[in-house]
């Protein structure tokens, strides 16, 4: 997947529009960082250095924001993001096996994305429900009690999905 086809000049100019109303903004740096993250579904360095120029800010403090907090990310994230809890509760009930599975029917490690830009796989912590644990979420959905069975049959579901709307 080309990542510079995510950045489009009318996602740029939304971007502007978008930081131009956040510099009125007490703090501005967490809404512009918010709004790239969403406008490009991610923030590379090039954008980290616009940013920069536009809030006056270094881009060492920028590129130190972006890369602490898991919201951010630096690389394209995938249209869908499953998530695998390998918080306490949930790895002692065997999330660690059922993430080694999805990285194998993906093809992918955590924090990648599918090469057609479709899902990123992450290693998540706690999501605050361990009584269902071991528990794995696809975008806002939290699929508990899993099993390998349970996550093939989920991925399986998503590919059927995703080529019903091609």
């Amino acid at each position: 997947m080309n990542t510079q086809s995510r950045i489009t000049s009318e996602k740029l100019a939304l971007f502007q529009a978008q930081m131009e109303k956040n510099k009125a903004l007490p703090g501005p740096l967490m809404p512009t960082l918010h709004d790239a993250q969403h406008i490009f579904g991610y923030i590379p360095i090039s954008i980290q250095k616009i940013i920069a120029k536009e809030l006056n800010v270094s881009i060492a403090k920028i590129n130190g924001v972006v890369t602490f907090y898991s919201n951010f990310s630096v690389t394209p994230k995938g249209r869908r993001t499953l998530g695998v809890c390998l918080g306490t509760a949930c790895y002692v009930r065997g999330s660690q096996t059922i993430m080694d599975t999805l990285e194998e029917e993906l093809g992918i490690k955590a924090g990648e994305t599918t090469k057609d830009g479709e899902l990123t796989l992450e290693a998540t912590r706690c999501i605050g429900a361990c009584g269902l644990a071991p528990v794995f979420s696809i975008d806002d959905k939290i699929y508990g009690s899993a099993t390998i069975a349970k996550a093939k049959q989920v991925l399986k579901d998503m590919k059927q999905a995703v080529d019903a709307s091609k």
